[in-house]
């Protein structure tokens, strides 16, 4: 299997002192997901945790919903001409009796690191095919206060964003601010299917009791899979797109942007923020 890190050699200016030395750097490669044998998308990944990204990959896209939906996924031995096995190619069987529903298999779908599928379709589709609407979960609320702890928390379990100081990072915690688990990627939408993924494979779908912290800003991506797993808040250090917010308004996600410290921004769903009496006056 690949490597998360690879060594390469740099030239290193610092003051005016030139030098050589070997930098360690996040490694990226093609995944292509095949859905019962058909190649359905390529994703431009971390290698690890390769089968939980393409189980998390098909929650977001409505395939998968619990772990009853799928039967197993296998690396494609033979995925070059030669019958090399390079362990960038992953198959998932589905579960007799799951149907698939119209995600244009007759295409490939190309991802890359930096962002995913978009677009009014998939919102579309989103309203439409996710079995866990935040609406049915539990009632969850969360302090300003323990909110402002997350982003020093998954930072500081990136393990590997120390060594590379190039992977984005996504970690669930539940209601009481405890990490639940953390995935890394060069990509955040894979963070995200790792995280979801491994949910999915564990029987923990939905997660209706927790709260989805992100690196970086929060895209309709991101929020649309959160929806699709049943994550009733996602939180981003950055700022969300329009369209992140259209969704979160529409399906109940609450979504907090820009939470550094104790500030932040709470564009939708605002009543899972429990806030002092005084404080929401003002």
């Amino acid at each position: 299997m690949g490597r998360v890190t690879e060594r390469r050699k740099v030239l290193r200016i610092r003051d005016g002192a030139v030098s050589s030395r070997p930098d360690t750097l996040v490694a990226e490669e093609p995944l292509e997901i095949r859905l019962n044998g058909r190649p359905l998308a390529i994703t431009m990944r971390t290698p690890g945790d390769d089968f939980a990204l393409a189980a998390g990959f098909l929650v977001s896209e409505g395939v998968l919903a619990t772990d009853a939906d799928l039967r197993n996924i296998v690396y494609c031995a033979g995925a070059t001409a030669d019958g090399t096995n390079t362990y960038n190619v992953v198959d998932v069987k589905t579960a007799d009796g799951v149907v698939i529903p119209d995600i244009t298999l007759e295409r490939n779908v190309y991802t890359t690191s930096s962002c995913g599928l978009c677009g009014k379709a998939s919102l579309d589709a989103v309203r439409t095919t996710t079995r866990h609407p935040i609406a049915d979960t539990p009632p969850l609320r969360v302090g300003p206060e323990l909110l402002a702890g997350l982003p020093d928390r998954l930072r500081a379990s990136q393990r590997v964003f120390d060594r590379t100081g190039g992977l984005h990072a996504a970690a669930l915690f539940d209601e009481d601010g405890e990490l639940l688990d953390v995935r890394e990627d060069v990509g955040r939408h894979n963070a995200v299917d790792k995280l979801v993924g491994r949910a999915l494979q564990d029987g923990r779908l939905p997660l209706s009791r927790t709260l989805l912290m992100v690196s970086g800003r929060a895209s309709f991506e991101l929020a649309q899979k959160a929806v699709m797993a049943g994550i009733p808040m996602l939180a981003a250090v950055s700022a969300p797109s329009s369209l992140a917010v259209d969704l979160a308004a529409e399906t109940g996600l609450t979504l907090v942007g820009f939470l550094r410290g104790s500030s932040m921004n709470v564009y939708a769903g605002e009543d899972r923020i429990a806030l002092r009496a005084a404080a929401a006056r003002g």
